[in-house]
């Protein structure tokens, strides 16, 4: 059976389309066009959706989000299990959130050995987790943000190859601040490995990050926040990383990380090549009140979360649709925010399958209401309620 969706308006690509229809089969995009040219191919036992009369006049239909940093939300953390994984993910999947990397924040090493490998397994069984993303414990401590500090170490070699083992070739990212004593190894061994080493948690300047880049490191871990600012004589690891065509840089679009003006000025200064992420911990959707994030105790006040002890930011509450919409009302073009959750994310993980509504590809989509309020959610062309 096909799947049809028309009378939506198609971002993709960079491009809007009006008047647009996508057909999915066998998991996987089987054609687009636009009007009513979809009826030719249709037969009567294949699903038709309007958007508009899902969605509303105006509808959008995009690919499906892919979110290169998270921590969990509803409620569950991603630090607890493979159920609070999924119970996580149905929430995010809910906004638009088809496919993620699953994030872990420091921790002891033996359990971070034994998280890396349930999510390992999680990969053979659940198409929607992409892998792991060791976010610590290799992080300079003056930038710790929302991480133990007693638990930081340097990327030694031994332990950085028992934490890829345990993952079986899934983790899939690997934060650490390349200024520590083999940090630059590391971000070798990283690349290796089959992972991407990102840049973040960190004291590095512009030339300890470059040296990074050349080194193989291609992303920027929540640019602008735990590093060096961007100065007009001290670029630090943002400068570096927006001169450098090799490198994307996640950003956290939820009006607390970053104001409205330095999100579009990200954009403006380094055009696709902006992530768009979440960083959610288990309070994303959830009332405010005390939560946890790995040991840490965090209060989450009108949506924020902060540590108990000191203050510090705590990841978020964002799901990726808000962040489409923080993107969009900051001046973003839309086209731009939605590459941003798409096909930029898809590119830093190597997955050429995923992050465009483009035949062969596989078929997960998102409809939102023309003020991209998600309504219907597809992965590997299946329905999802949202």
């Amino acid at each position: 059976m096909t799947t049809f969706i028309h009378s939506a308006r198609l971002v993709d690509g960079g491009v809007t389309t009006d008047d647009a229809w996508v057909a999915f089969a066998d998991s996987r995009v089987a054609g687009s066009g636009q009007g009513d040219s979809w009826k030719a191919l249709a037969n009567a036992d294949d699903s038709v959706v309007d958007a508009t009369a899902v969605a509303g006049e105006g509808a959008v239909l995009t690919a499906g989000f892919i979110d290169l940093h998270g921590h969990g939300g509803g409620g569950a953390s991603y630090d607890d299990g493979t159920d609070a994984i999924r119970a996580a993910r149905r929430f995010h999947r809910a906004h638009g959130t088809t496919r993620a990397v699953i994030s872990l924040v420091t921790a002891p090493l033996e359990d971070l050995q034994q998280r890396v490998a349930a999510i390992a397994d999680l990969v053979e069984t659940d198409s929607d987790v992409l892998g792991s993303h060791l976010e610590g414990p290799f992080l300079d401590a003056a930038h710790k943000g929302a991480h133990d500090e007693t638990l930081l170490r340097p990327p030694e070699p031994v332990v950085f190859e028992r934490l890829l083992a345990a993952g079986r070739g899934t983790v899939r990212q690997i934060t650490l601040a390349p200024e520590l004593p083999g940090g630059l190894h590391a971000v070798r061994a990283a690349r290796a490995a089959g992972a991407v080493a990102a840049v973040g948690h960190t004291d590095a300047d512009a030339r300890a990050a470059a040296s990074a880049f050349d080194a193989g490191a291609t992303l920027l871990t929540h640019a602008f926040n735990a590093m060096r600012g961007l100065h007009h004589r001290e670029p630090g690891p943002v400068g570096a990383a927006i001169v450098d065509d090799r490198v994307v840089l996640e950003i956290i679009a939820d009006g607390v990380h970053l104001h409205p003006a330095v999100l579009r000025i990200a954009f403006a200064a380094a055009p696709g090549r902006i992530a768009l992420v979440t960083d959610a911990m288990a309070a994303a959707g959830m009332e405010d009140g005390r939560y946890e994030l790995g040991p840490l105790a965090v209060d989450v006040s009108d949506g924020v979360a902060r540590l108990v002890h000191d203050g510090a930011i705590a990841g978020s509450t964002l799901t990726q649709d808000a962040a489409l919409r923080h993107a969009v009302s900051a001046g973003v073009a839309l086209e731009d925010a939605v590459t941003a959750l798409t096909s930029t994310p898809a590119r830093v993980l190597g997955r050429g399958d995923l992050g465009a509504l483009e035949p062969d590809r596989l078929a997960d989509a998102v409809l939102l209401t023309r003020d991209l309020d998600v309504r219907a959610v597809w992965v590997g062309g299946a329905f999802q309620d949202a």
